[in-house]
């Protein structure tokens, strides 16, 4: 695979950040931006995908983290 041009790195992203709009305004159901979703994997390499899917997840967990606290699941430690 040969490294994206700039241009196709610029339509990925904005690919992505359209789509994870849509999952924000929508809390995150993902069939209410299945256009989105298509044209990012349309115009994303498959692994940037993956990395971007990834990214989000923890990027919504450090938010919580930050908000919420850490709070140990209530059968931790207990065998």
């Amino acid at each position: 695979m040969s490294a994206p041009t700039m241009a196709e790195r610029k339509a990925c992203w904005g690919a992505r950040d359209e789509f994870w709009q849509c999952l924000d305004r929508h809390g995150d159901d993902a069939s209410q931006c299945e256009k989105l979703r298509l044209s990012f994997e349309s115009r994303c390499p498959q692994q940037w995908v993956k990395h971007f899917d990834k990214r989000r997840d923890f990027l919504k967990y450090k938010k919580k983290l930050e908000t919420e606290g850490y709070r140990p699941p209530e059968a931790a430690g207990k065998s």
